[in-house]
């Protein structure tokens, strides 16, 4: 079973009745959040994931469920189950951050993620954006590294020429190799910016 399914069968079916309480980037960002801290309470996650504390119950509940997280009286941790599905996200994203202002940036906030070798699947970048706006940012640039270059299709063939503070931050965080993919989003809050390049990543999957 691919990551991508893996993690779409832990989160809520989208129904014709009301939204789902989590959604599978809450999933990931559990795992990153998880992964990050040893071990951390429920309320603390609730509020990492600006999420309500019955959404984070029933997510607790759904990942205990798949063996993934166990909970004690000091908090949630990972399982080593749970732990292999962290790295197998982190195999694909390594890099997650945000980015300071540039030539790229026309929000308040702006995550960019690397997404390994995957260039090939980017046509024009249009379906990363729609899907980022779908998921809350305000929208997407989508950029391929290839042939030494980083690229923005149908705009740029060498970034580091029109938007050289976009490239010279993306390249000396994220470390880009051929065949990679970096979205860069841009939203109203910092979790808009963030879902939104999880929501493109996922279109890449």
């Amino acid at each position: 079973m691919s990551i991508k399914n893996s993690l779409e069968k832990l989160a809520p079916q989208r129904t014709l009745g009301p939204t789902p309480t989590f959604t599978v980037f809450d999933i990931i960002k559990t795992l990153e959040t998880i992964a990050e801290s040893g071990s951390i309470g429920r309320g603390s996650l609730s509020k990492k994931l600006e999420l309500g504390e019955g959404a984070t119950r029933t997510l607790i509940s759904r990942l205990t469920k798949a063996q993934l997280i166990v909970t004690t009286r000091s908090g949630c941790s990972l399982t080593k189950k749970g732990e292999g599905l962290r790295e197998q996200v982190k195999s694909i994203i390594p890099h997650k951050m945000r980015l300071d202002n540039n030539e790229l940036t026309f929000a308040a906030y702006t995550m960019a993620v690397l997404v390994k070798n995957r260039a090939e699947i980017v046509n024009k970048g249009l379906e990363q954006r729609d899907a980022a706006v779908k998921a809350g940012a305000s929208g997407t640039t989508t950029l391929i590294y290839k042939d030494g270059k980083m690229v923005l299709p149908t705009i740029s063939t060498d970034i580091s020429k029109e938007y050289p503070k976009a490239f010279h931050q993306i390249t000396q965080l994220m470390n880009p190799t051929e065949n990679d993919v970096v979205i860069v989003s841009c939203g109203a809050t910092p979790k808009d910016a963030e879902y939104g390049a999880l929501a493109a990543t996922w279109t890449l999957l």
